[in-house]
């Protein structure tokens, strides 16, 4: 195998390896290892002292000039920390259903059709009514008490 073939199959590899780790850095390593590929390939530089140095220009000028663009394309669109944060509140007061019994302040819920894992301070069996006091993410704290007012 070629040492073009070898750098351009890196390259290939590192662009891919984006759909995993979303840093938006491999794909432009990946984008100066195919360059050097394609350049060996020409005839256009051979020694190795000049595959590093175009390997690491065209990475870091690429990286520079294109990775806000790219960022976009890899790593996908997310809601606003705020717009969250609000539907987060929204779960606070609901009414849920305990799916399974709490063993040590553990357990899962059902809210709105969903199951959760949640934590309570109560002592709660499948079947109980319990109401959602926070909510940590992928997580619930919940309560045998309804709260007074609904947040």
């Amino acid at each position: 195998m070629s040492a073009a073939t070898v750098w351009i199959i890196a390259g290939i590899v590192l662009i891919l390896s984006e759909l995993l780790a979303t840093s938006i850095i491999a794909v432009f390593i990946g984008i100066g290892a195919i360059t050097v590929g394609v350049l060996l390939q020409l005839g256009w530089i051979e020694s190795l002292a000049s595959q590093l140095t175009v390997f690491g220009l065209v990475s870091i000028i690429s990286l520079v000039l294109a990775r806000r663009q790219m960022k976009g394309w890899f790593g996908g669109f997310s809601t606003d920390q705020g717009e969250a944060r609000s539907r987060f509140q929204r779960d606070i007061g609901e009414r849920v259903t305990v799916q399974d019994d709490f063993v040590h302040g553990a357990g899962r819920v059902v809210l709105n059709g969903v199951a959760w894992d949640a934590v309570s301070e109560d002592e709660l069996k499948a079947g109980d009514v319990a109401w959602v006091v926070s909510n940590e993410g992928i997580r619930l704290t919940v309560s045998s008490q309804r709260p007074r007012t609904k947040q």
